[in-house]
């Protein structure tokens, strides 16, 4: 159990190191968000191949790998108090988790087949991309945050319930939960940068309190 505890609690930072090392590379050292030509797209993945391979698995498979260990984690600590929550929550997180490595291997997978194809026929790589580009967005939660927000919001809730984690991060949790949840809107999706900054800091903040405490010291 206490091992168990650890190791979510080392996944829990990863997993927040990670996302915010995928975004300062991918929205500021390449500056992706604001190249929607997909001419220009195909261009700077292949030019910068290695690092977005490199960045994919670190944002999408070893994360992924790190959250079904966190599920685990959360799971061992508070199902003895909130028994159906968790379950669905434990449920949630391993579909998320697979969801993320899926779009991962997808995307580097992807990225191989359009380099080669760009040196015979640059017009149908560009298609391909694309339609390799919505397949990876669609696994990865790109237009909504369905599996994270609730998976977010139901460990908060859980443990709300039962006292396992500290209040102030299970109401951070909650917060965080709930806008991920509202970016399946539409209207709303903007909000994903949001949910993932905010989650950034809740996992911090939850791999902190796994690695210190035992789940009765914190209740």
């Amino acid at each position: 159990m206490k091992t168990l505890q650890k190791s979510g609690g080392i996944a829990a930072l990863y997993m927040a190191i990670s996302h915010l090392i995928g975004i300062v590379i991918f929205l500021v050292v390449l500056d992706y968000i604001n190249i929607t030509d997909p001419v220009q797209k195909v261009a700077l993945n292949i030019e910068k191949q290695s690092v977005i391979f490199s960045t994919n698995l670190l944002m999408y498979v070893f994360f992924g790998f790190a959250l079904i260990v966190l599920s685990l984690a959360l799971y061992e600590r508070l199902k003895s108090g909130a028994p159906a929550l968790m379950q669905v929550a434990a449920a949630i997180g391993i579909i998320w988790a697979g969801s993320l490595i899926a779009s991962g291997m997808s995307a580097n997978a992807g990225l191989a087949t359009v380099v080669a194809l760009y040196a015979k026929d640059p017009n149908q790589a560009v298609l391909t991309f694309q339609a390799i580009e919505s397949i990876t967005n669609g696994l990865g939660n790109a237009n909504g945050e369905i599996l994270g927000g609730p998976w977010t919001l139901l460990v908060s809730l859980a443990a709300l319930r039962i006292g396992g984690l500290p209040k102030g991060l299970n109401i951070l949790g909650v917060a965080v939960g709930a806008v991920g949840i509202v970016t399946i809107l539409p209207a709303l999706n903007a909000l994903t940068g949001v949910f993932g900054l905010g989650q950034i800091v809740w996992f911090v903040w939850l791999g902190i309190v796994l690695l210190r405490n035992s789940p009765g010291k914190t209740a």
